[in-house]
């Protein structure tokens, strides 16, 4: 790719390196390369997709708000070893009359059968009191309490110790009892939930929104290639190099899944970058290709030439791909110092993703490119001219750098200024489209049945006294939106207090009555669970976590860029500028999803929150993104530099030779992202506008721009390290 030094070369015109020798091997064998590829895309996509062995990747994902080892974990496992939560079936029946003696005792007669079917550990419905839905006892399974509603809801509990296959049965038998029970009510129709139909439905709609994103994205980016290449064949490589990397990317996931419970959200999160990132490496393979096939126009190339270009092609484009993969790969590897699992997970998939990318983009698309290369050849063209519309774009920036600064700032500050009141929440059913069976489901029950719903606050004491704990926990009933307080034995030594509070489970009367009963001492122990705790206990270790976080990637990302460039000046200048436009997504992300802009054309309901792990991996994925537009244009600014350019002058080629292709890059990774917009997934929607908003933010304002601007104020301070860092990068530097 244009925008990376050449390596050395022999006398005879051919690399040296290891990559020239990988590119030549590549191009002298291509069609073993390409069946080879296209072998283990189809065994990937067989295995994690077919379920050829059994069970496919998205039936063994998870889904739940994330979970870190905290005073909220302790005190659900506290509830969990004191009464076990048994896996349940609900039905909600409406537009039954209850006053139809008959109809009722024939409904009430067929819920008694549910108790006999294997596997069902009790049911609780108001059909089966002696009295009635008329009994005070059941008015918490009516609804609204009131019979004349014609509303009721039924549980079943299934038992312990039950395979996936046993419950699969029970399931399908107790769904066909609650239809004889609906049945049995003229004019009545039902409804059947439960988590693991909460799950089964996030998981089936995070598979078609995958499918849906890479059916809008990979056709539009095909499209847009074929304006940027001028053919069918040179756009089709980068296409075909990304869906062998989705597949890639799905197996590495199935694998993941056997190691740690994988929550469904993560698929979608990472195979969107792996796919972004190969059309990105793709796009830049092809094109240094090309300019290589260029040395003879007019002609065909021969398969030595081919050869040869391959090599070449390898040897500087694969050198820029890979050093591309480590910064993003540097990026993600900030997610593995959590304690959330689920940052982990998408950290090692990510990770393992860019790795794939990385591979295709050296391997298979140079041997798609060696079997088309007639066909690249009518159309290959040289290295961009000195002059155009990029160098004059950074000479018009040059003219007046500190306006362009000012005004940058100021536009980046205006996008920002939103995450000044961003509000954190972690979603259940709200995930789902508001129209979802199951979201409607969920709804319906907490309005019409608040009885049964869990309190927002939850508190376990260790104490047999259960007068003590009311006492202790009485004083908090004044706080502000708490509406009620229970407490019961837990069994022998423990005492349970659920407080009610109005508003959502993380509303701020919740968090703050959270952090108040935290702050409690009443001489016993206390633990405090429920969304907003563990919310609170995941942002607290998210915080403890984010300053080695921070370090692992800014470290890392200094010394990549100082080992490019010999300044510790630019590495800084990047660093900051990245961290302003990441903030200015994010800005983007409050403004949309928490005060709920844009609700209609991008079919969403606000929460009036952003998801918790959002801002986090914005920064993360957006971070990598964003060094990796400034790694391309710096590397040919530094090769420009060290060829003896001025400092401005260097800029200006800079700009000019890489402007094309990074400007094309972020087209394409912006219609891939844009493709999973389209989903239904709340967190998946959010990190699709996040991704979009930071790659638009950092390819025009940041990198045509600022960084031009920023680099002709500092003028000759830019390419300033001390003496013993000028002399290590004498010795180690990545542009040698």
């Amino acid at each position: 790719m244009s925008g990376q030094p050449l390596p050395q070369f022999t006398a005879a015109g051919q690399p040296t390196t290891v990559l020239a020798r990988l590119g030549r091997a590549t191009g002298r064998h291509p069609l073993w390369w390409v069946l080879g590829w296209l072998l283990a895309a189809l065994t990937s996509f067989a295995v994690a997709v077919g379920g050829v062995t059994g069970e496919s990747l998205f039936e063994r994902l998870t889904s739940g708000e994330p979970r870190v080892p905290g005073q909220s974990q302790t005190a659900r496992e506290l509830i969990q070893r004191a009464e076990p939560s048994l896996d349940n079936l609900m039905l909600q029946v409406r537009g039954a009359s209850l006053d139809d003696r008959p109809s009722v005792a024939a409904a009430a007669a067929a819920t008694g059968r549910l108790t006999q079917i294997p596997g069902v550990a009790g049911v609780r419905s108001p059909l089966l009191s002696p009295e009635g839905p008329s009994d005070p006892a059941v008015r918490p399974l009516v609804a609204d309490g009131s019979p004349e509603q014609g509303a009721f809801l039924t549980i079943v509990d299934l038992e312990e110790g039950q395979d996936e296959a046993e419950l699969s049965v029970t399931r399908s038998a107790v769904e066909d009892g609650f239809g004889d029970v609906v049945a049995a009510l003229p004019g009545a129709t039902g409804s059947v939930g439960s988590y693991h139909h909460v799950l089964k439905a996030i998981t089936s709609t995070i598979e078609s929104d995958l499918l849906r994103g890479e059916g809008i994205a990979l056709p539009l980016t095909f499209l847009v290639m074929v304006l940027v290449f001028g053919g069918f064949v040179a756009a089709g490589m980068p296409v075909l190099g990304a869906i062998v990397s989705i597949g890639g990317a799905l197996l590495s996931l199935f694998g993941f899944s056997h190691a740690m419970d994988l929550d469904a959200t993560v698929v979608n999160i990472v195979t969107l970058l792996g796919l972004g990132l190969s059309i990105d490496y793709g796009l830049l393979t092809v094109n240094r290709f090309r300019e290589e096939l260029a040395v003879r126009p007019g002609q065909d190339p021969t398969r030595d030439d081919a050869i040869s270009a391959a090599g070449r092609t390898v040897a500087t484009a694969g050198r820029t791909v890979l050093f591309s993969g480590v910064t993003v790969a540097i990026a993600l590897s900030g997610l593995l110092v959590f304690e959330a699992e689920i940052m982990r997970a998408i950290g090692l998939a990510g990770v393992s993703v860019v790795l794939v990318a990385m591979v295709v983009a050296v391997t298979l698309v140079p041997a798609l490119a060696v079997l088309g290369a007639r066909r690249l050849s009518k159309r290959s063209f040289r290295a961009a001219d000195d002059t155009g519309l990029f160098s004059r774009l950074a000479t018009a920036v040059q003219r007046r750098p500190f306006s362009v600064i000012a005004g940058g700032l100021v536009l980046l500050a205006a996008l920002a200024a939103p995450t000044l009141d961003l509000r954190l929440t972690a979603s259940g059913t709200e995930l789902l489209p508001v129209s979802a069976p199951q979201r409607v489901f969920f709804d319906t029950l907490r309005t019409d049945y608040p009885d049964l719903a869990a309190p927002q606050v939850t508190v376990v004491a260790r104490s047999p006294d259960t007068a003590e704990v009311r006492d202790a926990l009485e004083r908090f009933r004044d706080q502000p939106g708490v509406t009620g307080l229970d407490v019961r034995p837990l069994g022998a030594d423990y005492q349970l207090a659920g407080f009610r509070v109005a508003g959502p489970p993380t509303s701020d009367a919740a968090q703050d009555l959270v952090t108040a009963l935290s702050d409690l001492d009443p001489g016993f122990d206390t633990w405090v669970t429920g969304q907003a705790a563990g919310q609170i206990d995941f942002l607290d270790s998210m915080a403890e976590g984010a300053p080695w976080a921070v370090t692992l990637v800014v470290l890392g990302t200094f010394v990549l860029l100082f080992l490019m460039t010999g300044s510790v000046v630019i590495p800084l200048k990047a660093l900051v500028l990245n961290v302003i436009s990441l903030g200015a997504a994010l800005g983007v992300v409050v403004w949309v999803f928490q005060d709920g802009n844009l609700e209609g054309p991008l079919g969403f309901t606000s929460v009036g929150a952003v998801e918790s792990m959002v801002p986090f991996l914005v920064l993360a994925f957006g971070f990598g993104l964003s060094m990796d537009y400034e790694l391309f244009l710096l590397s040919r600014i530094v090769e420009e530099h060290e060829g003896g350019a001025d400092n401005d002058r260097a800029v200006a080629l800079g700009l000019q030779r890489t402007g094309r292709i990074i400007t094309s890059a972020a087209l394409l990774i912006i219609i891939v992202f844009a493709g999973f917009i389209a989903g239904d997934i709340l967190i998946i929607k959010q990190m699709g506008v996040a991704l979009v908003a930071a790659v638009i933010i950092d390819a025009t304002v940041v990198r045509m721009l600022l960084v031009p601007a920023t680099m002709t104020v500092l003028g000759r301070w830019n390419w300033w390290a001390p003496a013993p860092l000028r002399r290590l990068h004498r010795r180690f530097g990545l542009t040698h």
